[in-house]
Parts: C-alpha cells; sequence; structure tokens
C-alpha cells in the first residue's frame, strides 16, 4: 500500500528552523512556499526582478535538482486551507480578523497581497476589472509552470473569506461556497488552462530543463526571452526592476518517454508574463522558431476563442498591463 502512496510535505513547523521547504528526502514533495511567496511579489509589483520567478515556473530545480528529485516534487501554489483566499488576496492589503474575537491579532501579517486599488468590497469597475485579471494571472502562474499545481477548493470560483486570513475557527457563511454568486468567468478560465495544461506535456516535463542545445539538435528546450524579442542577458537578469519575461518552452525537446518507450513531443509555447503596470509592445523571437503563432489565451481577454489572432515571426503583440499571454508555434 504504501509503496504506492504520494508523500506530501508542508514543509514547516514551529520553533527556529521549522521552515524546511526543498530540504526533505527523495520521493518527498513539499508544498512550495518559495514559489507561492516569489509569485506574489511577482504580481504585485514587487519582485526584485524575475530571476527568483524564472526558478519558480521551471520547477525550482535550486531545491530539487541537487538530492536527484523531479519538477513533480514542488507542490506550486498561491493559496491553500489558511490564509487569503485567491479572491482575497487581490482585494484585500491586511488582514481583517475581527470575526475570530481576537481583536485581529490572530493570523499572518505578512500576506504579500494587493487590494488593487480599494480595500475589500468595491463598485469601483476599474479596480474590479483589475482584480478579476489579477486573479486570472495567478491561475495562469500556476497551471503553466512545471511541477505539481494545487488549487484551493473554491478559488476557481472566487471565493471570499472578507479578508480573514485564519479562518479555521469559523462554520459560517464566511468559509463556506457560495455557489449562487460564484464566479462563472473565473470558473471557464480555471477550466481552460486545466485541460490546456493536460494537452500539452512540454507543460509537465519528467526532467528539469537543461537550457542547452540537445544532441542532433539547434534548438534550445528552454529560452528565456526580453521583450524586444531577444534571449535574456546576465545584466537583464541582475535587473531587479525588471517585470516583463518571455518563456519559450520547445516540444520538440521533450526528454520523457512514453510507457511504450517512444519519445514524447508537443507543441512549442510562448509564454509571456507581464507584471508591469505599464502596456508593453512585445516584439516575437524570429524565423528560428518558426514564422506564425497562434495566441491561446490572454489573461485580459478571457472569453477569446483560442487561435482568433495570430502573428507573425518578429511581429509585435501588444500587451495590457498585469497580463499573461499564451502562443502557440503553427
Amino acid at each position: 500500500m504504501l509503496s504506492q502512496v504520494k508523500l506530501v510535505a508542508e514543509p514547516w513547523d514551529v520553533g527556529p528552523g521549522g521552515y524546511q521547504v526543498g530540504n526533505f528526502p527523495v520521493r518527498w514533495a513539499e508544498w512550495n512556499g518559495r514559489y507561492r511567496d516569489t509569485v506574489r511579489d511577482y504580481w504585485r509589483g514587487q519582485s526584485g526582478g524575475v530571476s527568483d520567478l524564472a526558478y519558480r515556473l521551471t520547477g525550482s530545480s535550486d531545491l530539487y535538482q541537487g538530492d536527484g528529485r523531479r519538477p513533480s516534487a514542488s507542490i506550486n501554489f498561491v493559496t491553500c486551507h489558511d490564509g487569503f483566499t485567491l479572491r482575497d488576496l487581490v482585494s484585500y492589503n491586511d488582514k481583517h480578523n475581527e470575526a475570530n474575537g481576537e481583536e485581529s491579532r490572530d493570523g499572518a501579517d505578512d500576506n504579500r497581497s494587493w487590494n488593487c486599488g480599494a480595500e475589500g468590497a468595491t463598485d469601483d469597475g476599474e479596480v474590479l476589472r483589475l482584480r478579476a485579471r489579477q486573479a486570472r494571472n495567478f491561475l495562469a502562474t500556476v497551471l503553466l509552470s512545471q511541477g505539481c499545481p494545487m488549487i484551493s477548493h473554491g478559488d476557481e470560483v472566487a471565493r471570499t473569506q472578507d479578508g480573514n486570513n485564519n479562518a479555521y475557527c469559523q462554520d459560517s457563511e464566511l468559509t463556506w461556497v457560495d455557489w449562487a454568486n460564484a464566479d462563472t468567468e473565473l470558473l471557464d478560465w480555471t477550466r481552460r488552462l486545466i485541460r490546456f495544461r493536460r494537452e500539452q506535456p512540454v507543460l509537465h516535463r519528467q526532467k528539469f530543463f537543461f537550457g542547452a542545445v540537445g544532441r542532433g539538435h539547434r534548438r534550445q528546450d528552454l529560452v528565456w526571452l526580453r521583450s524586444d524579442g531577444q534571449e535574456m542577458k546576465d545584466p537583464n537578469w541582475r535587473n531587479r526592476s525588471l517585470l516583463s519575461i518571455g518563456m519559450l518552452l520547445n516540444g520538440d525537446m521533450i526528454p520523457d518517454r512514453s510507457e511504450r518507450g517512444e519519445p514524447i513531443r508537443g507543441d512549442t509555447l510562448l509564454l509571456l508574463f507581464h507584471a508591469h503596470h505599464e502596456p508593453l509592445d512585445w516584439r516575437l523571437p524570429g524565423e528560428e522558431w518558426g514564422g506564425e503563432w497562434e495566441i491561446l489565451a490572454d489573461s485580459a481577454i478571457p472569453g477569446e476563442t483560442p487561435g482568433a489572432r495570430r502573428c507573425r515571426a518578429g511581429g509585435v503583440l501588444r500587451l495590457v498591463p498585469r497580463s499573461v499571454v499564451v502562443l502557440k508555434r503553427t
């Protein structure tokens, strides 16, 4: 029985040195708290660059590769059973735990959240649209990252706890799922991304990226791109103000094999993550990566038909502030 069990650690405990992410033995997977913190900081515009984000998007090799584990050892999440829900993460700067009876002294103070311009409930249309896009950005990031995605129940329908980040003691409307007011647009977005992830083997590789040209190939398995369509260089990685990055995943260089021992091949994807508060003209890579790309998902246009927009190699794509765009080489 135990030989078939998946061992997953929530790798922290009380006391000094209690935070043990990355230190569990081989065959253990871990809730990756560094993933949570990095992604939260990136989308609120306080990441200090994109170097740490790159590790999280690719399965956290800095935590798991050294001891022989695989990307699946990283349980990627931005919310869980405690702390803010996803909706509250984009709606509150501070915790609001008055209902718990401890004068809001309980619960974490460091939430790395951003309310998008108004604290809590609001009828400001611009704030609400930004919050909805930020929620889509978080879900897209989790479902497009290497590793094992984890989504807290109700986040896909925008469940709220009214800013309470320590609601373990509540059994009331505060913690129940309000199905009558479920956010169906966010649910559809989540379903699309889950389906897309399942269909794209390059999004759930069994081994880490090499970042180098493979034998018999002149293309890399992974390429990091700047907004001018060129590869990232050392100064770019050290640029703490950089809030946009492109991640090109080569579907022709997946090192995994099927159960029959056959090579696995998939689509080549280009993932654009743009967390800046201003729009950006992104230039697509040159002809060596293909002549044309189709847009499959854009967090700024969640209802858009996949493939309705296409871009030529070297062309310019306008990115909305704080958005994720997924492209496939055709």
